[in-house]
């Protein structure tokens, strides 16, 4: 499984890689991997990005059900991801103190800080399931390679 799984990653970056040559917009980059992950992975209920903006955590494009527009401050696995400068893997959301419930039929979710090249977070990928236990170190280190092609 891990290894199909790879594999379907190594074939989205690669066609990623592909229409990045087109251009350098990073709205137009984001918005491209939000339709290429939400369509090729079943699994995806949701899937978008948050920015930093004015120390709000705010909704950028997505693909999906609505979104929060303004995430609680330090609330969620958005703020965790950014506060721990890291990714966040969380295959219960029930489970996750202070969770932020966008859509109740979310269960699992990963999210993965975008960095610029000093390394700060101008802010995340989310993506959310509505099963349980749905992502893993494949996705986190497949998810991590895609949001270093946006900037």
């Amino acid at each position: 499984m891990t290894d199909r799984l790879s594999a379907k990653y190594d074939r989205i970056i690669d066609q990623l890689g592909e229409l990045f040559k087109k251009t350098a917009d990073s709205d137009a980059r984001m918005a491209t991997i939000c339709a290429l992950l939400y369509h090729k992975f079943p699994k995806n209920f949701w899937v978008g990005f948050y920015f930093l903006k004015n120390g709000e955590l705010t909704v950028k494009c997505y693909q999906g059900p609505l979104a929060c527009q303004v995430l609680a401050k330090d609330k969620g696995v958005c703020w965790a991801s950014i506060n721990r400068k890291g990714s966040v893997i969380v295959p219960d959301v029930e489970l996750f103190p202070g969770h932020i419930a966008c859509d109740s039929r979310s269960r699992s979710e990963i999210v993965v800080p975008v960095k610029d090249a000093e390394g700060t977070v101008l802010g995340v990928l989310d993506i959310d399931s509505d099963k349980l236990d749905s992502y893993c170190e494949t996705d986190r280190a497949a998810l991590e390679r895609i949001v270093s092609m946006i900037l």
